[in-house]
């Protein structure tokens, strides 16, 4: 069988091409072996991927080391906790298919044979996994790994404990020395910031499908990390030779997998969009159905910060993902296939033990029997709605209250920092969607100011953009129709008042038919803040809802 390189190796009129890869000292029989392309997020923008060089090396040193010829290039990385609450929160998620379209024309631009993915962050990793489906060469994923917990005086700190300072520095709880201290104490190094946000979420997750080696949440400084990646770059030799693609591993019952231990850790809302996004590249279904009727069979075993006490680092210790699907296997909720280890999931997990029975939890001390994540609608979310019930107190598992409308984040923000949201508020932050926003921000800010005023466990937030893995709280997002679509949200005025039932999964807004028919007469949607030409501008016209992925129309 010949080499997919082949066509840019061999043959006489191959002399340009042979002689570009001579030009930069590679050898006449390093193209003889399978070229291996690593697909570097590694920048200086965020400490997820400041490190990620050495991952890189790591995995170069393995395919050498098993007969491949490594070359490597990068795609680009947005942190989201730098982008987060201004401008620029525009560009994460739509950089998502940036870097799945840049990975897809640097593999098929120079015809490589097989790939090493090396992302940490958030929209990184499920870019890479949307590219490794297009793709469907042999493929493996190694993340940068998880950030060590902070400690401040003695107590473990961490990220969502910044998040909900400012609140409490706001409130005259705490000083702003205390703040300064805790900025430089939460987040101790390199890695996916020490929290279950989506990072660490669709991180966790890449294990349970299959696409990485076994051991995702070791840490981004251990030995461990730096071995997996050499692990990862001999492994990906293997796959080649048997011929092993990703969509081989990107399976139904693949996704499945995800999809219960996403309900057991109540992993990031984020994981919705993005799964429904792998499926539709993978050709597979995404039944938000299926994922309801998952989430009631699924218990909920972990629950890390900001849901819970535990960290990221103290998951790793109890065993981490391997040791849960273990335990996942004994309730008979997990599916045997194919891994990238050219083993199945049975064959990994086996032996496995849970380490710390009070962070992996089981069914008789489990924090719930129904999982982390709930899918809603109503007429408010005719295509559906998504929240983080495991974020949120059982007080507001059911809410009814007069609405606070606001047409972006920044205003919602000033509103609740300056006590005009009061107890029993429902905040409404719209055109902030796929499409309106553009780019469908995260509420983070938001939604952390409503903790740190001491309102989480009085008002809720409604909105069509999206929340961060770091969202604790009665937070219900990807309200589909979005506003700038004519949904039901861009309707809502001042005071009307909005039933959540997060135990039924709906959210309603209380407001007679023909009120809303009169209100729609000459509606124009908002337009959004962009420069007519610009990336998000063209992104606006292609991007599709919230609960169909916020994929790019197909034409």
């Amino acid at each position: 069988m010949g080499k997919r390189s082949d066509i840019t190796t061999k043959g006489l009129e191959r002399a340009t091409h042979r002689a570009l890869y001579y030009s930069m000292g590679i050898l006449d029989e390093e193209l003889e072996k399978p070229i291996i392309g690593i697909v570097n997020s590694q920048n200086e923008t965020m400490p997820g991927h400041r490190h990620l060089d050495s991952i890189a090396k790591a995995v170069r040193e393995g395919v050498i080391a098993a007969g491949g010829t490594p070359i490597e290039f990068p795609t680009i990385g947005i942190c989201d906790g730098i982008a987060q609450g201004n401008y620029g929160m525009h560009y994460p998620l739509a950089s998502r298919e940036l870097i799945a379209d840049t990975v897809e024309c640097m593999m098929n631009g120079h015809s490589f044979d097989a790939m090493v993915m090396i992302p940490d962050c958030d929209k990184i990793t499920p870019g890479m996994i949307i590219a490794a489906a297009r793709l469907d060469v042999p493929t493996i994923i190694v993340s940068g790994g998880v950030m060590m917990t902070g400690c401040m005086d003695g107590e473990k700190v961490g990220y969502t404990d910044l998040m909900e300072a400012s609140g409490l520095v706001q409130r005259g709880i705490k000083t702003p020395e205390w703040l300064d201290k805790l900025e430089h104490h939460a987040l101790p190094g390199c890695g996916a910031c020490n929290l279950l946000g989506t990072a660490n979420s669709m991180n966790f997750l890449t294990e349970a499908l299959g696409l990485c080696l076994p051991g995702a949440t070791a840490l981004a400084t251990s030995g461990r990390k730096i071995a997996l990646a050499k692990r990862t770059g001999m492994k990906i030799m293997e796959l080649y030779e048997k011929n092993i693609t990703a969509k081989q591993i990107i399976t139904a019952e693949a996704i499945h997998n995800a999809l219960v231990v996403d309900m057991a850790i109540g992993g990031s809302s984020n994981t919705m969009l993005h799964f429904a996004a792998i499926c539709k590249e993978a050709g597979l279904d995404f039944d938000f159905d299926e994922v309801e009727r998952i989430a009631a069979a699924t218990p909920h075993l972990v629950k890390l910060k900001p849901a819970g006490l535990h960290y990221p680092q103290d998951f790793d210790n109890a065993g981490g993902v391997t040791a849960l699907m273990a335990r996942l296997k004994e309730y008979g909720l997990l599916k045997d296939c194919l891994t990238v280890t050219g083993k199945t999931v049975f064959e990994n997990i086996e032996g496995h033990e849970v380490i710390d029975e009070d962070v992996i939890r089981n069914t008789e001390t489990a924090y719930s029997l129904k999982g982390g994540l709930k899918i809603l609608y109503g007429n408010l979310a005719k295509e559906g709605a998504v929240c983080k019930v495991a974020g949120v107190v059982p007080e507001m598992m059911h809410h009814t209250g007069p609405a606070r409308v606001f047409e972006q984040e920044e205003p919602a923000v000033a509103a609740i920092y300056n006590g005009e949201i009061k107890p029993g508020d429902v905040v409404v932050v719209r055109y902030e969607g796929p499409k309106g926003g553009p780019g469908m921000r995260e509420m983070l800010t938001a939604t952390s100011a409503i903790i740190g005023m001491g309102l989480g466990a009085s008002v809720a937030l409604i909105t069509d953009g999206r929340f961060s893995g770091a969202t604790r709280g009665a937070a219900i997002g990807h309200v589909s129709p979005e506003a700038a679509e004519g949904g039901l949200i861009a309707f809502i005025e001042d005071g009307d008042q909005i039933a959540i039932d997060l135990e039924k999964g709906e959210v309603t807004l209380l407001v007679d038919d023909a009120v809303i028919e009169q209100r729609k007469q000459g509606w124009e949607p908002r337009k959004p803040n962009v420069k007519p030409g610009s990336y998000l501008d063209r992104y606006s016209k292609l991007v599709t809802s919230a609960m169909a992925g916020a994929v790019f129309k197909r034409w």
